[in-house]
Parts: C-alpha cells; sequence; structure tokens
C-alpha cells in the first residue's frame, strides 16, 4: 500500500492544477442538462410546473445570451413588428369579415350588442391577420422556431451553436418541418371553423325551439369556455409537434402530433401553463401597443418615437421565452427514456 502513496499523489497534483474556469463551466454546462434538473428522481419530474421550466428557461439564456438576443434580432423582431404594427392587414376585408360575422350571430339569436360587436371584429382582425401574415410564418417565424430549438439542443448536448451547420441541419429538415407546421394549422383552423359552426347550429336550434336570448347567451359562454380549452390544448400539441419535428428524425406531419401527444402524455396542465402565461404576456403588449402607438390617447405622441420599438422588443422577448419554453418542456417529458443514458454519463464526470 506505501508504493502506490507516490502515484496517488501525483494523481493528485495533477488534478490541482485543472483549469478552474474549465471546471465552473463544466458545472454550468451539468446543470442545464435536463438529467439534472428534472431527472434526479422521478418524483421530481411528476413534481414540475411552469414555473420550473421557466427558471430553467431563465438560466439557457443566461448561459448563450448572445445566441439567443442574435435569433431575435434576425428573426423574430421583424416578425414581431409586422405583428403589432398590422402593416399587412386589409381594413377593408377586416369590415366586410366583421359584417358578415355579426350577421351570423344575430342570426343564431344573440342580442346586438356592442360586446358582441367589439368581439366580431377582434376576431375578423386575427382571422384576417393570420391570412395576410401565413407567408412570413411559413419561412421567417417557422426559422426562428428552429433555431430557437435547434439552440436549446446545442446546450443541452453541450456543443456551440453553428450558423453553418444550423443552415445545413435545418436545409435536410425544412421539409418536415414545414409539413408539420401545415398540419398545425390545419388542426387549430379545424377547431375554429368547428366552434363556429357548433355555435351557429346551437343557436339557430335554441332560437327557432322558442328559448330567450338570455338562455342562448349562456349556452354561448359554455361553448365558449369549452371552445378555449380545446384550443389551448390543441396550441399546446401543435406547438411540442413544431419542436418533435425538429429534433426527432422521420417525423413529420399528424405523426409529429402524435408523438407530441405521448410526450406530453400526463403533463398537458403544464403545458397549457405555459401557453396561458406566454399569451398573456403577449396580449398585454399587444394592448399596449395599441394605446401607447397606434391611438395617440395623451400629449403629442411624440413618445411613440421609443414606445413602439421598445415595446416591439419586449414582444419580440416573450416570442423568445415562448418559443424556449416548448423546447425545455420537450427535453424534460423525454427525460425519463434518457435517464439510464443520462446517468451515465454524469458518473463518469463525476468519476473524472
Amino acid at each position: 500500500m506505501a508504493e502506490l502513496n507516490p502515484r496517488t499523489s501525483s494523481v493528485s497534483e495533477g488534478f490541482d492544477k485543472v483549469d478552474e474556469n474549465s471546471e465552473i463551466r463544466n458545472l454550468e454546462l451539468e446543470s442545464l442538462n435536463p438529467v439534472v434538473v428534472v431527472g434526479r428522481s422521478e418524483h421530481l419530474l411528476h413534481s414540475m410546473d411552469a414555473l420550473d421550466i421557466l427558471r430553467e428557461t431563465v438560466r439557457i439564456l443566461r448561459f448563450n445570451s448572445i445566441g439567443f438576443m442574435s435569433i431575435m434580432a434576425l428573426f423574430i423582431c421583424p416578425v414581431s413588428a409586422v405583428i403589432l404594427s398590422e402593416f399587412l392587414v386589409d381594413r377593408s376585408k377586416v369590415k366586410n369579415l366583421s359584417i358578415s360575422l355579426f350577421t351570423l350571430a344575430k342570426t343564431s339569436g344573440l342580442p346586438t350588442s356592442l360586446f358582441i360587436q367589439q368581439t366580431c371584429q377582434k376576431l375578423a382582425v386575427m382571422i384576417i391577420s393570420w391570412v395576410a401574415c401565413f407567408p412570413l410564418n411559413i419561412t421567417v417565424s417557422l426559422l426562428s422556431k428552429a433555431a430557437v430549438v435547434y439552440s436549446v439542443d446545442c446546450t443541452y448536448s453541450r456543443k456551440k451553436f453553428d450558423w453553418s451547420m444550423f443552415y445545413s441541419t435545418i436545409s435536410n429538415l425544412w421539409k418536415t418541418i414545414l409539413s408539420t407546421y401545415i398540419w398545425t394549422c390545419m388542426v387549430i383552423s379545424g377547431c375554429l371553423v368547428s366552434f363556429i359552426v357548433l355555435f351557429l347550429a346551437a343557436g339557430t336550434s335554441l332560437s327557432v325551439a322558442g328559448f330567450g336570448s338570455g338562455f342562448i347567451i349562456f349556452v354561448a359562454l359554455v361553448m365558449g369556455i369549452v371552445f378555449c380549452i380545446v384550443l389551448a390544448m390543441a396550441i399546446v400539441i401543435c406547438s411540442m409537434a413544431i419542436v418533435v419535428s425538429v429534433l426527432e428524425e422521420e417525423v413529420s406531419g399528424s405523426q409529429a402530433l402524435i408523438e407530441s401527444r405521448r410526450v406530453i402524455e400526463g403533463k398537458i396542465r403544464v403545458g397549457v401553463s405555459l401557453f396561458l402565461i406566454s399569451t398573456i404576456g403577449m396580449l398585454l403588449i399587444e394592448w399596449l401597443f395599441d394605446h401607447r402607438v397606434k391611438t395617440v390617447s395623451y400629449g403629442d405622441g411624440s413618445s411613440r418615437i421609443w414606445e413602439g420599438p421598445l415595446l416591439v422588443l419586449m414582444y419580440s422577448f416573450v416570442l423568445l421565452i415562448d418559443y424556449m419554453n416548448w423546447a425545455v418542456f420537450y427535453f424534460c417529458c423525454k427525460s425519463p427514456s434518457s435517464l439510464n443514458g443520462g446517468e451515465i454519463g454524469l458518473e463518469e464526470v463525476d468519476e473524472i
């Protein structure tokens, strides 16, 4: 045993010479590993909520802030500026569609109140804006989502984000991602059309049967609540499907939707919470943009020079966090299936 002491001493001296910065960086990378964050115990994974996902997202953003900010500046900010300004929205088409929706609402037995008019107006703006921005959504917006997911994957894989490698990867996967996005659009559009058809059918039937407007409004509210829940769940599955199509080979279209449903099985409540957090943030910024930039409700409006770009940056940042949340959520959901391999890798690091 005494003969081993010199060797043990030399090994310990060698480890003492390891660069401290490298050790710290390794610890930071290990702390960003989804197995470390979520997979220390199965109980911890099942108890994870939306706030835990947000904390992990912020940690990843701090670790690679330059890369994510570059993606936001190049891809997300232009899309945000177009969405908030409604630059591509044709007001005449919005007016015609709003009148058509309001006529359908009256036909179904709803009262012609100001709230119904405003709801039809908002729905018309949303539909026309989505159609007008569709070319932008299937190019720049979809590319930004893929870039964010790829960057999160590089962080967890302990690889540096490389634009040339990203271009090569996305070139091979672009048809897959585009196919998945088309399917997600079909699912969400199908939910919206189905709700409108069922709502009109129910309202017309109740009106013909002689029920009063109060009961019809009550039924409309119940149907609206159910529709919002179903739509939120559909958007969660569709958002995860985009992540699945980027990270998993040969999974696209309807297969990506099925796989995303399997990935988030039992954790749909966390996904809905993430969706609500990002949606509330975006709606708040849209409201501020409407009342502080589009409409001059105070002073001479000179503050719009700096308030407009600031709100665009805020909206872009919320979108960036939203994209990152879904990527982090994917890794957290997939970590149980990779616990064995992940733990082996960590044990090797600990042994070293």
